[in-house]
């Protein structure tokens, strides 16, 4: 790990997610993660189709990731889940990303890193397909994510504090580029910047920009493509290059 002396400006981090920021990870793995979510759950918990996938929803709604909520009520291990969910078969062949995007990416100035809540296995094999992995200084993927015994995955606020005092940069000089807003939100908390990423986010139409209420939580905005941006957004980015005017 690079340290950064001391009284001495650090340049700029880039935080970078993966899934729907650097590939359309809807057609690359997200149904063939719901799929295998929803086969680990039935298989573990012995329930039926319909009833797993509304745990599914209801963890990823209440706790940001369903793998929390399975660890916290139903003692699942991390590292079993991960493996098992992500085995993916043809994933190579299914990785799009963006070539006008993925060669601003390496225009980009500054340290670039990859924080995803994928596992670390999943993101070298995408990483590998798009050919851009050299482009980053590391990737903090979701087992790099434990404090204080605990997994704290995107969009823990104390795990992105975490992150930028490994890299040797105050919050302030990091900007995360997400599509996600709930992500976005934890980031602005702790003063970092925020770039909200949507080339392949699904457009929605006026009256479907509502907001969804979690149990036990206050409600969030649909993660999909709307007019705008809240007011914790700093640039709403439908293409990298776009960071490169920044």
């Amino acid at each position: 790990m690079k340290v950064v002396p001391k009284g001495v400006r650090s340049p700029a981090v880039w935080l970078l997610d993966l899934d729907d920021t650097l590939h359309d990870a809807r057609t690359a793995s997200m149904p063939h993660l719901h799929v295998s979510f929803g086969q680990y759950i039935q298989q573990h918990l012995r329930l039926t189709e319909a009833e797993s996938d509304a745990l599914r929803r209801r963890y990823w709604l209440r706790y940001g990731a369903t793998l929390l909520g399975l660890m916290r009520h139903h003692g699942v291990e991390p590292a079993h889940f991960l493996h098992h969910t992500h085995l993916l078969p043809g994933l190579e062949e299914r990785v799009r990303g963006h070539r006008a995007d993925l060669q601003a990416l390496a225009r980009l100035p500054g340290r670039k890193v990859i924080l995803t809540n994928a596992p670390a296995a999943y993101a070298a094999r995408v990483l590998g397909v798009l050919g851009i992995g050299r482009l980053f200084e590391r990737v903090v993927s979701i087992e790099d994510m434990h404090m204080f015994g605990q997994l704290r995955p995107k969009p823990d606020a104390r795990m992105l504090r975490w992150v930028a005092a490994r890299l040797g940069v105050a919050p302030s000089r990091c900007v995360l580029v997400e599509d996600t807003l709930q992500h976005q939100k934890s980031a602005r908390r702790i003063g970092m910047g925020t770039a909200w990423m949507q080339r392949w986010l699904r457009p929605v139409a006026p009256a479907a920009r509502h907001l969804v209420q979690a149990p036990g939580r206050p409600p969030q905005p649909v993660r999909r493509l709307v007019a705008g941006r809240p007011a914790y957004v700093d640039r709403r980015i439908r293409r990298l290059g776009q960071l490169l005017r920044a």
